[in-house]
């Protein structure tokens, strides 16, 4: 709640009551968008389902957020981890044999940014047609979505799909290393510029001259010991020291950071990456920004996390539906 309330008001109305029905139906009325994320069926029974409000609100865009668009499973309750599962997202995360959730809500995340892009589409549409319309995004469909790289190499190349942990990997270096600090780097070198580079910075001249390594298939088709000889290389240098040499190379690389250790990230302090912000319960934190600028800025935080109900009053009042 937390991570992603700040910025927002709360307010509470009780819709197992008649009147509770009806100021909700009243809020409705009177805003552009409506969001949902209730089971399916819930709201119907207090008279607030798309179907119950459309000819009264011809031009509101209603948004559903499920866990399936409708089909056989569109009455079943899903989770990000469900869908995971059952959508092969875990099947690619995980050891062989082991499916494994990825380390973030993946699709609750995603299924609700879907479903916003599809809301200011509406607007859009609204604006021309003065039209609303009813909208519907869910978690599994989001994950297939995710899948579809993976789903269209089967149908090209007919070969099943594999975990990434075993996955063969189609560039010549992009692989996790060893520092002599015992941190880990990760590298990818797939470009001539990037391979000339490397090669001239370690001392790799006769790799320059080899004719096995003189493509990039060629580097491919060698890795077996190509990389374990990279990493006998970069076990000499501290991260510090291979950050700072990847970054004068313009390589793409990259630490393995825990979540608790982006609070102390360069870029992200020194960006507006990071906003301080009060928790309902009143601790002092960091979060995340939204990740995108307007005109240069990062969008800031405006609103703490309310309380629940907080602004009931407020934002009836706003609507001329209180005195």
């Amino acid at each position: 709640f937390n991570t992603y309330s700040r910025n927002k008001r709360s307010m509470v109305i009780d819709t197992t009551t008649v009147e509770g029905q009806a100021l909700a139906r009243q809020v409705v009325s009177k805003s552009d968008v409506m969001i949902e994320n209730f089971r399916p069926g819930l709201l119907k029974r207090f008279g607030l389902d798309y179907d119950s409000v459309r000819d009264e609100m011809p031009r509101l865009i209603y948004c559903s957020l499920k866990g399936y668009l409708p089909g056989p499973y569109d009455n079943r309750l899903a989770l990000d981890e469900v869908v995971q599962m059952m959508g092969g997202l875990a099947f690619m995360t995980g050891p062989v044999g082991k499916p494994m959730r990825a380390g973030a809500s993946v699709n609750d995340i995603m299924g609700g940014m879907f479903g916003v892009i599809a809301i200011q589409a509406a607007l859009a549409d609204r604006a021309q047609t003065g039209r609303g319309a009813y909208i519907q995004s869910a978690l599994f469909e989001n994950n297939v979505f995710l899948m579809a790289q993976a789903m269209m190499y089967e149908r090209v190349t007919g070969l099943a799909s594999v975990p990434y942990s075993v996955k063969d990997s189609p560039w010549p270096v992009y692989d996790l290393f060893d520092t002599k600090d015992g941190e880990k780097i990760f590298v990818s070198i797939v470009g001539e510029e990037h391979w000339r580079g490397f090669c001239t910075e370690f001392g790799l001249g006769a790799w320059l001259n080899d004719p096995r390594l003189a493509t990039s298939q060629g580097r491919v088709d060698h890795r077996s010991w190509m990389i374990p000889e990279i990493g006998a290389l970069l076990t000499e240098r501290t991260l510090k020291e291979l950050s700072a040499t990847f970054e004068r190379l313009e390589l793409p690389f990259a630490p393995v950071n825990k979540p608790g250790d982006l609070f102390d990230d360069a870029h992200l302090n020194a960006s507006g990456g990071l906003l301080d912000m009060t928790t309902v319960d009143g601790v002092q934190v960091r979060t995340p920004a939204l990740p995108f600028s307007i005109d240069g800025q990062r969008l800031q935080k405006r609103r703490d996390p309310p309380q629940i109900g907080e602004h009931t009053h407020e934002v009836l009042a706003e609507l001329g539906l209180i005195g």
